[in-house]
């Protein structure tokens, strides 16, 4: 039997995980999401009237993001796979934060959609090798929360971006807008560095006994998982397919509401840029504390479905409501907004939680990767034909129904998935 002090030991250093891991990688992917975001405000801001450029052209700057952050999410994932995860998110950091200064500065279209492509490129890095660091850090009952908290620089990045960027934009200019809110991603690129490691056994701060512990865990959820050779035969899953399927469409909603909020909020309410920054703040709260709330009882309960497809479903609803009732009353659809906003993001962490509970670990990355890029791929044509609607018919309706059909059939497909997180045998565990 191990010694009362050898076991708080060891719980202090599974602890400090939560402590010096997460927070980092919460940081990183919220300076992620502020240099893809912000995009949205400087076009609420007057980029295509400063530009001398077109709406639709405008429209495609916000999706070509999403065509460079799905083409290398698989080789991103790849090298993070065979040479370091730590690393590879530091580059990227350090790269995004130079290429979004930059869109601050261009002023050629063709410059911009270069600029905006590469840098979805330098971003497709990031979420892979985050999944597959979090994944060597935390055993099956930590991980929707771990994927939470990483994924809570989504709608938090927003929240306080909705309240800081407009008035910013008033104070600078959207162009003097980007350049600052770029220059952070190149500090932190510098200390995820100094402060990450790939593996626990690389710290000074997690003991042998703790390190063996957490392998043990580790080891022992792989041993359930059925054996998959290479990626070729992860894709012949059905799963597989139904996952990218569904994530196509739900991000085609998710978005498409992101980076047109503003301007659908700014038009409707006939505000100043600081009044939509506020109001576009709001769904971005109760997803936070939605988030949250889904995750603890996900993770508890190692139920992943049932915590998915209804907020999906509501989401989509609530996105008709918005549709249905805007040309009556403003604050009506937005109200519908808020709730549509909180629900499609609240299942992100139990979603992420499915890809390593159905795949060993040899082929979950790469295939959390592809579903990540098909992720892209409904961001680029949520962004590109939600613009276009919206260029096209002169007001966010047909936008809203398209984000609407979206989420509500992603909830439904997600009912295909066979059932994840089956019960492990007791683990034998000799130092017990």
């Amino acid at each position: 039997m191990p010694k009362r002090s050898d076991l708080t030991s060891v719980d202090a250093a599974m602890r400090k995980r939560w402590l010096y891991l997460l927070p980092c990688v919460f940081v990183t992917y919220s300076l992620a999401y502020l240099d893809r975001a912000n995009y949205g405000f400087g076009a609420a801001a007057g980029l295509a009237k400063t530009l001398h450029i077109t709406r639709s052209e405008s429209a495609l700057l916000g999706s070509l993001f999403f065509l460079g952050y799905c083409l290398f999410q698989i080789p991103g994932a790849a090298l993070a796979r065979r040479f370091s995860a730590r690393y590879v998110v530091g580059a990227a950091l350090i790269t995004w934060g130079a290429l979004a200064a930059l869109t601050g500065i261009l002023t050629s279209f063709w410059m911009l959609a270069v600029d905006r492509l590469l840098l979805g490129v330098a971003e497709s890095f990031i979420l892979p090798a985050m999944f597959m660091l979090l994944n060597g850090w935390f055993t099956r009952k930590e991980r929707s929360r771990t994927n939470t908290l990483l994924m809570l620089g989504n709608p938090a990045t927003v929240l306080w971006m909705s309240l800081a960027t407009g008035y910013l934009i008033r104070a600078v200019g959207w162009q003097m807008t980007f350049v600052l809110e770029g220059i952070p991603s190149i500090i932190w690129g510098l200390v995820w560095l100094v402060i990450v490691r790939d593996h626990p056994r690389q710290t000074s701060w997690m003991t042998p006994a703790s390190c063996d512990t957490l392998e043990r865990q580790l080891d022992h959820e792989q041993s359930s998982l059925p054996k998959v050779k290479n990626m070729a035969s992860a894709l012949r899953q059905p799963s597989v397919l139904l996952l990218c399927i569904q994530y196509f469409f739900w991000s085609v909603g998710v978005y498409g509401f992101v980076l047109w909020l503003p301007s659908i909020i700014q038009a409707g309410a006939s505000r100043g840029i600081a009044i939509t920054g506020l109001l576009s703040a709001v769904p971005y709260l109760f997803a936070i504390l939605l988030m949250l709330i889904v995750s603890y009882f996900s993770d508890h309960s190692l139920r992943r479905r049932a915590f998915i497809w209804p907020f999906l479903i509501l989401a989509g609803v609530a996105l008709f409501g918005s549709y249905a009732t805007a040309a009556q009353s403003f604050w009506w659809a937005y109200a519908f907004l808020v709730l549509a906003g909180s629900a499609m993001y609240a299942p992100y962490g139990p979603f992420f939680a499915v890809m390593p509970e159905i795949l060993p670990k040899n082929v979950a990355g790469p295939i959390t990767a592809l579903v990540n890029s098909s992720g892209a791929l409904g961001g680029f044509a949520g962004t590109w034909f939600v613009g276009l609607l919206e260029a096209k018919t002169g007001n966010s309706r047909a936008g809203f129904l398209l984000m609407s059909i979206s989420l509500v059939l992603s909830g439904f497909i997600i009912l295909g998935l066979r059932r994840t997180a089956q019960p492990l045998s007791p683990l034998n565990d000799s130092s017990n």
